[in-house]
């Protein structure tokens, strides 16, 4: 708890920099806390307490004409890593999230997500709404998805995916090897890309009930947004604006989500 005290403040003194960093100097801050928050989070679930062996009794076949008991959800699977790690994912496997589904509704709770570590990896066709307050977000190779989510205490990595739509709020926000995305945002640096085309960019306006006390336990300041500030490392000029990301205009941004 001590290390994820000091790891959020080093991410406060690094957002509050970003105004007087270049460019490459802010990248290379951001690779450092995310690589830290990746190895915080695999040594949080190497020193998680193992589930004692117990026996347990066989159950009894139920009495004829009783009523069978309605057996309890399991629990969300967690996320299969794909090949390769993208940048600032542990070694470790994902506290949870989802991967490999197709043309599903898929949905997370506060209980489930508060503070924990959310990958979605390989999704297609899919919408999935994340109603809560993870730590860190990651969303890999997914294509013609929908993904809302509440507030992220940390960062939110978007790598390899097309023909999204996002709804994400979080300190740090970076897209690699991305095209044909919305991006729905409220962020408290500048957002970065990188590798990415027509990647558009709209404040965060999904709601749902709950999301203030989301809001509050995450540490996120709703009065700092910077959605319409992104820097794109695949763009070093400065008289004109990059290519590759553009601003959603007012008429065309979605307010209704349901």
């Amino acid at each position: 708890e001590g290390a994820h005290a000091r790891l959020q403040a080093l991410q406060k003194l690094l957002t509050g920099s970003v105004r007087f960093l270049a460019p490459y100097e802010v990248r290379q801050g951001q690779e450092t806390v995310a690589r830290l928050q990746g190895d915080l989070a695999a040594r949080r679930q190497q020193l998680q307490p193992k589930k004692k062996f117990a026996f347990r009794a066989l159950k009894k076949e139920a009495a004829p004409g009783s009523a069978s008991r309605t057996a309890e959800p399991a629990p969300p699977a967690p996320a299969a890593p794909g090949p390769g790690l993208a940048e600032g994912e542990s070694g470790g496997p994902p506290l949870c999230g989802f991967s490999g589904a197709q043309d599903e509704e898929l949905e997370l709770g506060p209980a489930e997500l508060l503070q924990r570590d959310v990958l979605l990896s390989e999704l297609r066709g899919c919408r999935v709404r994340l109603r809560g307050n993870p730590n860190t977000l990651r969303v890999r190779d997914c294509r013609g998805c929908t993904v809302l989510c509440g507030p992220v205490s940390t960062s939110v990595l978007v790598d390899g995916c097309s023909d999204c739509l996002l709804a994400l709020a979080c300190q740090q926000l970076r897209t690699h090897r991305t095209r044909d995305c919305r991006v729905y945002v409220q962020v408290t640096s500048r957002a970065v890309i990188e590798a990415c085309t027509q990647v558009s960019f709209a404040p965060y306006s999904w709601s749902y009930p709950g999301i203030e006390a989301d809001f509050e336990s995450s540490g996120l300041d709703r009065s700092s947004n910077n959605w319409n500030l992104v820097d794109d490392f695949d763009w070093l000029a400065t008289d004109k604006p990059s290519p590759n990301w553009s601003l959603i205009p007012e008429q065309e941004r979605i307010t209704c989500w349901d």
